[in-house]
């Protein structure tokens, strides 16, 4: 007689074994596009790659116990190649200007694979401020209507690009106003400054940040368009309806990231220099309070109005077919965001307040009543100080000139738009002991004829209202 006890009790023994070991973990890859030096997309991006925002809120338990999730965090110059990494499925989830996000969601309605849904955004301006166009500052050029013939550069496909061509149509320039070339902003930059082009129009940060490098001067700002201008968050749909809660988590790091943004500023400017390059002060002149971006995930009904527009630039040029952006929203990921951070959305979403400058002016003695009528000078080893006007803003740098302090730059904003501008690019209409600073040097041209004054640099301007407006 044969026995098999020992066979059976070695097998019976293996299976225990097998029983008792942890189910191996499933890798799930999430790829995210970032832009991390466009300034509007920091908060979506660095800001939770660095502080590891999204580790902390990603799903654990449940269907989740046995996922790893392995972050791919991919950064680019401009959205059109996010739109490609997407559409090839390296990339779920992607960041990037208003322009670029409808030609996504157009490209992936013919996607057989997957759509994408603009879930969030990432920063807006209800003004239309972010894009702009930029000269070299010695040049002759100080309008749109300055260019005509010239040679200008701009990201086709980006943002800007939108915003030049929709500058084109409401002036009725015809399509050959421009010399109209494609130049990524690394190219445009250089060659702007080499004065090898005549203008360059570009995305957040760089229509401020050549400015602030000493070499351009901008004369065209998108708040001339009359458009909201935003950047937002999409995602491929069979990611977010497979894994729908990495998606939620998503978007409580990000509510986070804008939390710790306006929680110090000044701190989080300085941290995103770091990260990305772009100089603190121009980061702050978009981020900081009064800033020219919002940072609001929300999904604003005038900023689908505005895409709605944006489709109808791009139909006129014969670059695109139908397409609905109402139906290529969807803010269920959002919302439940929200709701489980105990946040009200729909507060939220009907407010389009940003933080704003307050507190006591130390120079003029009062409080500051108007933040879009008040200023601020970076003191470098002080912090940087708010002040009532623009009047008190320079009276405040020169009086911290001349007890010798190093100041980093100062802000005002412009009279009729609202805008933040660097004080140091404005053009001042000076008189009648008002001091009133603008962008654009016909807008204070007009103005300083109105109240029969002149228009000054920043230096005089400075000493002006060191003499009480005296000119």
């Amino acid at each position: 007689m044969v026995r098999h006890l020992p066979t059976l009790s070695i097998a019976m023994s293996s299976l225990a074994l097998l029983v008792s070991q942890p189910a191996s973990a499933e890798t799930v890859k999430l790829g995210i596009g970032t832009q991390d030096t466009t300034t509007n997309t920091v908060t979506a991006g660095v800001v939770i790659r660095q502080l590891q925002l999204l580790e902390k809120y990603l799903p654990k338990d449940g269907k989740y116990a046995n996922i790893k999730f392995e972050l791919e965090w991919q950064n680019f110059t401009s959205g059109p190649p996010v739109t490609n990494a997407m559409m090839a499925n390296k990339l779920q989830i992607g960041m990037m200007g208003d322009y670029p996000l409808i030609v996504n969601g157009f490209t992936f309605e013919s996607n057989p694979e997957s759509k994408s849904r603009l879930v969030g955004i990432a920063a807006y301006s209800l003004s239309g401020s972010g894009n702009g166009l930029v000269v070299h500052k010695d040049s002759p050029y100080y309008d749109l209507a300055d260019l005509k013939g010239k040679l200008v550069s701009v990201p086709f496909g980006s943002a800007a690009h939108g915003m030049v061509l929709k500058a084109m149509q409401d002036r009725g320039y015809a399509s050959d106003f421009f010399q109209l070339v494609s130049q990524s902003p690394e190219v445009g930059s250089t060659n702007l400054q080499e004065k090898k082009i005549d203008g360059h129009a570009d995305f957040v940060p760089f229509a401020e940040l050549l400015p602030f490098r000493g070499f351009a001067r901008k004369i065209f700002d998108g708040v001339e368009t009359n458009l909201p201008t935003f950047h937002g968050i999409v995602v491929r749909t069979d990611f977010a309806e497979k894994y729908p809660e990495v998606v939620v988590a998503y978007f409580k790091a990000l509510i986070a990231a804008n939390q710790w943004l306006r929680a110090d500023p000044k701190l989080a400017a300085e941290k995103i220099q770091e990260w990305t390059g772009i100089n603190k002060e121009v980061v702050y002149i978009f981020l900081g309070p009064s800033g020219n971006m919002t940072t609001d995930p929300t999904i604003k009904p005038a900023l689908i109005d505005a895409a709605t527009t944006d489709v109808k630039v791009l139909q006129n040029l014969g670059r695109m077919k139908e397409f609905d952006p109402k139906k290529w929203v969807d803010d269920k990921y959002i919302r439940k965001a929200y709701a489980e951070m105990k946040l009200d959305y729909d507060a939220q979403l009907a407010s389009t307040n940003n933080y704003e400058i307050s507190g006591e002016d130390s120079f003029c003695k009062k409080p500051i009543t108007d933040p879009r009528k008040a200023g601020e000078v970076w003191v470098d080893g002080a912090g940087i100080m708010p002040f009532s006007s623009a009047s008190c803003t320079l009276g405040a740098y020169a009086d911290y000139k001349a007890k010798g302090k190093k100041i980093n730059v100062a802000y005002v904003f412009d009279t009729t738009r609202g805008i933040k501008l660097f004080a140091d690019q404005a053009f001042f209409a000076v008189g009648n002991s008002e001091l009133a600073p603008f962008l654009l040097k016909k807008d204070a041209e007009a103005y300083a004829a109105k109240i029969s004054g002149k228009v000054l640099g920043f230096d005089d301007a400075m000493k002006a209202a060191v003499g009480g407006g005296k000119t």
